[in-house]
């Protein structure tokens, strides 16, 4: 048996009807964080974040946070909606742990916010290379289009 590597489990898709989960877009996040390499890389950056003997990986913690907020979640609390598909997000820290990270990291200030940006800097020129042609930055500049909605 091959040891899993990274923080969400292994998911195997398939179009027969039997398991269905209520967030399916989630698996292609997910799928995107594990490819990219971005749980280990985040991970890693906020080992020093870690405490000693702590069950839940702040990596992992703070990505839990981020894919709920993409899921359409809009507080810390919204986690939840993750917590109900252990299949697909694995082990998921309770709201209590969350918050506590959270003060933590926002103690730090910007030691923390210089860990983040460098493990994300990493995984987004993987992602980039790995996009080939494809990449955004492809043309030597990026566009970002943003259309604020009230």
């Amino acid at each position: 048996m091959k040891k899993p590597t990274g923080s969400y489990p292994h998911l195997l898709v398939q179009s027969d009807g039997r398991a269905v989960l209520s967030q399916a877009g989630s698996v292609l996040l997910v799928e995107t964080v594990r490819k990219t390499g971005l749980d280990q890389a985040i991970s890693a950056a906020l080992a020093p974040w870690r405490k000693s003997r702590a069950v839940h990986d702040p990596g992992k913690i703070l990505l839990d946070a981020a894919l709920a907020v993409a899921l359409g979640g809009d507080c810390l609390a919204d986690i939840a909606m993750l917590r109900a598909e252990p299949a697909v997000f694995g082990p998921v820290a309770s709201d209590p742990t969350v918050s506590r990270l959270i003060d933590t990291l926002a103690t730090a200030g910007e030691k923390a916010l210089t860990a983040i940006r460098t493990g994300r800097s990493g995984v987004r020129q993987r992602a980039w290379t790995l996009a080939g042609s494809r990449a955004p930055d492809t043309g030597g500049q990026v566009i970002v289009d943003l259309d604020g909605v009230l």
